[in-house]
């Protein structure tokens, strides 16, 4: 049977490489687990994680991360619950 081998960076690799990877702090619980989302490329897009103080640390060195702001945090949140619940301005003027 024949292996694999990789040869080099693929365009398509390159570029996944260079998008940013966003950390959103959701908190840490009493055990010292911090709990936090994960995006690359889009901060709306994210996945739930939960990693040991030292681990999160390591994982967001690792990731070259930019941690959210309040207002990027915000945005996110504003536009999660437009798709959520609908874009409700203005429907009692109808």
């Amino acid at each position: 049977m024949a292996t694999l081998k990789a040869v080099g960076a693929t365009p398509a690799t390159d570029s996944f490489e260079r998008l940013t990877r966003y950390v959103r702090v959701r908190g840490e619980t009493a055990s010292g687990f911090i709990e936090f989302d994960f995006a690359i490329g889009d901060p709306s897009l994210y996945v739930e994680l939960v990693l040991p103080r030292g681990a999160f640390d390591i994982f967001c060195e690792r990731n070259d991360v930019v941690f959210m702001s309040d207002e990027e945090a915000a945005a996110v949140d504003a536009d999660m619950e437009k798709w959520r619940y609908g874009d409700l301005r203005g429907a009692a003027d109808d």
